[in-house]
């Protein structure tokens, strides 16, 4: 699974994103309403793309003060206004609200995520507080909720849109689950609790940054890489020549449990020295534990939960998603953890067999487990990754594949910008051209792994798409791929490819958008739909008239031959076992956290983990979590608590989707159009059920979704 793309809360504040500038530092003028201050009014580069250039550290702290001022003074004259509540003088005036805020917090956002430094992370934990004091000094207003109310308890009269109505009952839900129509004495309650686990989150966040970076794998002797090609292990010697351990390697952490050096190295004790400082990086009983702040949070949430009116935590934050409660994701889970687990012992079997073939003496363990399963797939399947790595490029995967599928399906296309300032220098900018060449907007793209970047993949706007504000998107895609030495190809591994089209797919459903309202736009959906069009792109990463366009050799042009791109297909089944039970497992503990009542006294966290794990039938000794509770940003960081099981649940909607179109002609401009009119397009203005039944002629069926995981044959 890709990780995290982060959406708004409510509508008036896009709330802060989890981690991690440009690091410009500096000092000139610290005066919140300074006429340089870059966010005070509209950049005016084109379709408003933030200048980075002239954005310093020091701008952001008085930004964040003016634009929280202006906000709450245009929401108070909202809320004090004598006239007859209206749909345009009190939500379309909300709608308007906020915009230096929203410019601030976005790139800030983006910058604390993809480039960080001291300075910014001081500023977050700062921040966070402030920000969940702003936004509840909105949504706990009592008068604005008496407007949003009156026109809520009317919405049937008037004579609206689609889309203006939906926004009512958006806005109406919204402020209900935050607490509206609780007492002030509960209000308080609940902006002290809001205000700690902001507080808590940032600081989590931060901590696991600096655990990840000082827990990688520092080795001492070449001959302990064995495995590594020569082209990892300079990437490896210059990773320790930037962290100033010069004659040595350095492995850095990802932020799942397993690391990709595991597939190949050979040393076994190497293995479990990478694996145990990925699995303990934030369990070190040093300033960087996040033990103390994650149960911390959890209570925080059941707290919060109980004050709104609410068993759990979980059954709160699911009222306005597609699944609607924890039940119905337990109910979707036990169909899915008998048949990935049975399917994780049988490949587990494969794999014993292959170490008792070669006298290894041991019993497999979780660092054990890719190593070992490469081989099964090179004995099943004849597939080597080091043999496909050559004709996977990422500019030609990104150009001749990501973006040749998107000409393909929707008839866009893209040129590249060279004039617009970026925040590093391996950013790139590409400008969208719609198939009558109208603009569409812009795309950054930040691929490769650094320090001060926060791990995963993910997708969000720097400028979102709107009518009323006559905004079109500025998005962005970061991922965490390996940089290559100098001089090197950038060679990616057929997950980052597939990577690579999952986080485009956020992307399309962000440059599609087509919405009057910014809160409805694009993307700002419900997490348990959010990640069906990133996983549905995903499926033409493998199509072949797009892979034949991108996957060519490096270094000759040729075209990777039928044969091998025969074994990537017969091999897409396999280890999905172990794949889907390592995802399951990360989606249980997240559920399990989040069904904490307030009655519950503060965990153990190791304890909780390994209790939650065997409750749900998922604790498989050499299956681990894809995500430990200590370092699972998606859930205590990043705005996915109670909701990382949407990654499956939208799994088992893009695999429906898919079957679609392949009774239906597959990829062609028609199909394309019609997916783009159905589901790109729509934001959050319908019904997310209605929407797929329109699209697909039933309710989701998990069928699709097994037989591509490989757990049924028909």
């Amino acid at each position: 699974m890709k990780t995290s793309f982060k959406i708004p809360l409510v509508a008036m504040l896009a709330i802060l994103t989890s981690c991690q500038n440009n690091g410009k530092k500096n000092t000139t003028d610290d005066t919140a309403s300074s006429s340089s201050n870059p966010f005070l009014n509209q950049s005016k580069l084109p379709y408003q793309a933030p200048d980075f250039d002239h954005i310093k550290d020091s701008d952001f702290k008085p930004a964040f003060t003016e634009g929280m001022r202006i906000h709450l003074e245009e929401i108070q004259k909202i809320a004090n206004n004598t006239e007859t509540p209206t749909f345009e003088n009190t939500l379309v005036a909300m709608e308007k609200s906020g915009e230096m805020l929203t410019r601030v917090n976005r790139i800030f956002g983006l910058l604390t995520g993809a480039n960080t430094n001291d300075d910014l992370q001081k500023l977050q934990e700062e921040i966070a507080p402030k920000l969940a004091a702003h936004q509840d000094a909105i949504s706990l207003n009592p008068e604005l909720f008496k407007r949003i109310e009156s026109i809520y308890n009317t919405r049937e009269k008037l004579k609206l849109d689609q889309e203006s109505k939906r926004l009512i009952t958006y806005y109406y839900q919204a402020f209900v689950l935050a607490g509206a129509k609780l007492s002030e004495t509960d209000k308080t309650t609940l902006k002290k609790l809001n205000e700690q686990e902001a507080s808590l989150s940032a600081k989590f966040s931060n901590q696991l940054l600096a655990a990840a970076k000082t827990g990688a794998l520092v080795v001492n002797d070449k001959s302990e890489l064995a495995g590594l090609s020569e082209g990892e292990l300079a990437a490896a010697a210059q990773a320790a020549k930037a962290n100033k351990l010069d004659g040595k390697w350095l492995l850095p952490l990802q932020n799942t449990t397993q690391q990709p050096s595991l597939q190949m190295l050979s040393n076994r004790t190497t293995r479990q020295k990478l694996f145990d400082a990925s699995w303990n990086r934030a369990e070190r009983n040093d300033t960087n534990d996040t033990r103390k702040a994650i149960v911390e949070i959890a209570k925080i949430r059941a707290e919060k939960a109980k004050l709104i009116g609410f068993p759990n935590y979980a059954a709160w934050k699911l009222q306005d998603q597609m699944a609607k409660t924890p039940e119905a994701v337990e109910s979707f889970f036990s169909k899915l953890v008998p048949s990935a687990t049975a399917k994780a012992k049988a490949e587990a079997a494969d794999i014993q067999s292959i170490i008792d073939q070669q006298k290894g003496g041991f019993k497999v363990e979780p660092y054990d487990w890719n190593y070992y399963a490469e081989q099964v797939r090179k004995a099943k399947y004849d597939l080597d990754e080091n043999q496909i790595k050559p004709y996977f490029e990422l500019n030609k995967v990104l150009e001749n594949g990501v973006f040749y599928a998107a000409t393909q399906l929707y008839g866009i296309t893209f040129k590249e910008r060279t004039d617009l300032p970026v925040y590093h220098k391996d950013v790139k900018v590409y400008e969208l051209f719609d198939k009558d060449q109208t603009t569409i907007g812009l795309f950054y793209c930040d691929y490769f792994k650094r320090d001060n970047k926060s791990g995963g993949a993910w997708m969000d706007n720097m400028v979102g798409q709107s009518k009323l504000l006559g905004t079109k998107p500025v998005i962005f895609n970061v991922c965490n791929f390996t940089k290559p030495a100098a001089g090197q190809p950038a060679l990616i591994s057929f997950d980052d490819v597939t990577t690579m089209f999952h986080e485009f797919g956020h992307a399309l459903h962000g440059f599609f958008a087509n919405q009057q309202y910014p809160s409805l736009s694009g993307a700002n959906v419900a997490r348990d739909f959010v990640e069906f069009p990133s996983q549905f792109n995903e499926h033409w990463a493998i199509n072949p008239t797009v892979f034949k366009n991108y996957a060519v050799h490096y270094k000759t042009g040729e075209p990777m031959p039928q044969t091998l791109i025969d074994k990537i297909k017969k091999a897409g089944t396999f280890n999905q076992g172990y794949a889907l039970t390592e995802v399951l497992a990360a989606a249980a503990l997240d559920m399990q956290w989040h069904k904490l009542s307030a009655a519950d006294p503060l965990q153990d966290a190791d304890k909780f983990e390994i209790s939650a794990l065997q409750k749900t039938h998922l604790d498989l000794s050499y299956v681990p979590s894809r995500y430990r509770s200590s370092y699972f940003l998606h859930i205590w960081g990043n705005g996915y608590a109670a909701g990382y099981y949407a990654y499956l649940w939208t799994e088992m909607l893009d695999h429906d989707a898919f079957s679609w179109f392949e009774e239906n002609g597959g990829l062609t401009r028609a199909n394309g159009q019609r997916f783009r009119d159905m589901i790109l397009s729509k934001g959050n203005t319908e019904d997310y059920g209605k929407m797929f039944r329109d699209f697909r002629g039933h309710d989701p069926n998990i069928s699709a979704m097994q037989k591509y995981r490989g757990l049924v044959t028909k």
